[in-house]
């Protein structure tokens, strides 16, 4: 038994060593863009009338010529004011625009961003939700991923930190998630996408249909136009240079927390059966271990395998956190780690058996 424990550490270990290794590189200095392209920022809108000012700074500060860029808003039924806010703000933009979407469809944020994107005047898309400040760099880091050919690219979206509870559990698991997805990008198995850090050619969307196949649940027109791009052979890129994440604030409370991991965990039910594959035996391996405890009664040998996994995910958080623009505690890692299992599984359930709603 002692020789079947140390295997499985041994397997665990070296496949979070895989996940290091591949993230290594990330947060490197972008390369100075010397060949700016045109590039159309599409922005859904609803009910976000409180957060109106600090993204037009946000939007405004971007390093990047306002001669090569627009900004398109989409207001997406707001009762709020938020049309006619973002108006009187961006009257006197040259390269913002505001649009209204009076499409009362079924398929949450899709209609407006449709109509965004099909608006747009310049070959190359960006995708950011209303609530989020990008870092100066983020057009710049983008322009030179499309400069190299990429069809389809997404970038670091971290929550900012906070210090109560609900943020705490939304910020690890946003970086435990990051650490994921990225290392599997890195490795060419991309399966997801922030959509508020999300970047593709115009031609790309057209060529999948827009998103006419992307409507199997209320959310994830992110992931499931990835979906349809990794069908499709599209080349990928992942933006991870210094100065281009986009930040935004996480859910205050565990109702709204619930909700939203709710719509996010239901979109996965929809990915490539390769990546529900992938993803299901890493969660297996990783709660097998968790759980290991309850198995002492057979041999107690098998307490070793919680404290070796823990020890390693101190490890990889550690090394990777920084990258992620994230800082836990060494006590905070240990208790948000087994949090963040044990919450997998039952967002998996209320996903599956609640009634997901769009806000």
């Amino acid at each position: 038994m002692i020789y079947l424990a140390l295997l499985a550490i041994t397997i665990l270990f070296l496949l979070n060593v895989l996940i290091i290794y591949s993230l290594k590189k990330m947060n490197g200095v972008g390369k100075k863009e010397n060949n700016p392209v045109n590039i159309s920022v599409i922005i859904a809108a609803k009910n976000e009338a409180e957060n109106i000012d600090t993204l037009l700074e946000s939007l405004k500060s971007l390093n990047y010529p306002s001669e090569m860029f627009e900004v398109i808003f989409v207001d997406d039924n707001s009762i709020d004011g938020t049309y006619q806010k973002l108006k009187s703000k961006t009257d006197s933009i040259e390269n913002f625009l505001v649009l209204e979407s009076k499409t009362f469809g079924m398929n949450g944020k899709r209609e407006a961003l449709s109509l965004g994107i099909n608006n747009a005047k310049y070959p190359n898309i960006l995708i950011m939700d209303a609530d989020c400040h990008p870092e100066i760099n983020w057009l710049q880091a983008y322009s030179s991923k499309f400069n190299q050919g990429y069809e389809m690219s997404f970038g670091v979206a971290p929550f900012y930190q906070k210090k109560n509870l609900v943020n705490k559990i939304s910020c690890f698991e946003n970086l435990r998630s990051s650490i994921l997805s990225f290392s599997m990008a890195s490795f060419g198995f991309p399966y997801t996408a922030a959509a508020r850090n999300f970047g593709f050619t115009k031609k790309a969307f057209e060529s999948l249909g827009e998103y006419t196949k992307t409507k199997d649940t209320l959310s994830g027109d992110d992931d499931l136009l990835l979906r349809e791009a990794v069908k499709h052979k599209m080349k990928f890129g992942i933006v991870t240079e210094s100065d281009s994440f986009v930040y935004s604030e996480a859910k205050k409370t565990f109702k709204e927390y619930f909700q939203q991991k709710a719509r996010h965990t239901q979109t996965s039910f929809y990915y490539l059966l390769k990546h529900q594959i992938i993803l299901g035996l890493w969660h297996l391996l990783n709660l097998s271990f968790l759980l290991s405890p309850l198995l002492m009664f057979v041999n107690p040998v098998l307490g070793v395998l919680l404290p070796g996994k823990l020890i390693i995910d101190f490890i990889v958080v550690k090394s990777n956190q920084k990258k992620f623009s994230y800082k836990f505690s060494v006590i905070e890692v240990f208790y948000l780690q087994i949090l963040y299992e044990l919450l997998l599984v039952f967002h998996f359930f209320n996903a599956r058996f609640s009634e997901v709603k769009w806000k």
